[in-house]
């Protein structure tokens, strides 16, 4: 039976894809930070095999002691899903809260980096596995505001591509996931809890949805063996890159 570990299991994406997943009979590592909704997620899903684990990302001992602990049957990890990550403001770069930065940067660069290093020695050594990144369009297509956030997620586009080179002949393959306006907890973290600001972002078109995504997930995991997504971008139909932002004096 596919083990498959996700980060951030406890919302958005991540708890999709905990879904998605044991739907499909794979088993499931759910981890993610409240340990109550970590639990309600393994009732929803009973009687699919599910370890739940309490989690941090960025706290390296943590991540490694996590992999240590896996039970039998959970131990072999066959698909990554680094989800853990968020955005947090959309302040001007000058005007930015400098521990926002500091926490974008230790959740979406340090902590995916802490699990790829901890369970792709696993995967390698079986020659069989598969890590799949989780994005964003933010990472190709700049837009005000996105200042560290968008510079973090290019670099999960650019180390992914790193370790699909380094990966070759190894069976293990690498996915980036790269998803657009998805109406999921996204916007409320990133503004902070202020709901009503999050709603209005999305008012007026029909973004994609948690489920969108984790079934685009599932797809990239269930290709045979000789194929591999290197990158997939996810658009809303109703949106599409910007045009260059141009100022013009009067």
């Amino acid at each position: 039976m596919s083990v498959v570990f996700i980060t951030g299991a406890t919302a958005g994406f991540g708890q999709a894809c905990a879904r998605r997943f044991a739907k499909e009979g794979w088993s499931v590592v759910a981890t993610g930070r409240k340990p109550e909704l970590l639990q309600a997620l393994a009732d929803e899903l009973a009687p699919a095999p599910v370890h739940t684990a309490v989690l941090d990302v960025r706290d390296k001992a943590a991540v490694q002691a996590c992999a240590a602990a896996l039970p039998a049957g959970f131990n072999e990890v066959d698909l990554l899903i680094n989800n853990a990550g968020l955005a947090l403001g959309l302040d001007s770069a000058w005007q930015v809260d400098l521990a926002d930065w500091e926490t974008m940067v230790d959740t979406n660069i340090k902590g995916l980096l802490y699990c790829t290093r901890t369970l792709l020695p696993g995967m390698v050594e079986r020659q069989r596995g598969h890590i799949i990144n989780l994005g964003s369009i933010a990472g190709s297509y700049p837009y005000p505001g996105s200042n560290v956030y968008g510079a973090t997620k290019a670099f999960v586009k650019q180390l992914s591509l790193n370790l699909r080179c380094e990966l070759i002949g190894t069976r293990v393959r690498v996915t980036d996931i790269e998803p657009a306006m998805a109406d999921t907890n996204f916007s409320p973290t990133r503004f902070k809890g202020d709901v009503e600001r999050a709603k209005k972002v999305y008012e007026g078109m029909s973004p994609l949805t948690a489920e969108d995504i984790a079934e685009a997930i599932f797809w990239c995991a269930s290709r045979p063996w000789h194929m591999s997504v290197s990158r997939l971008e996810l658009w809303p139909t109703q949106q599409a890159p910007a045009f260059f932002n141009v100022h013009r004096e009067k």
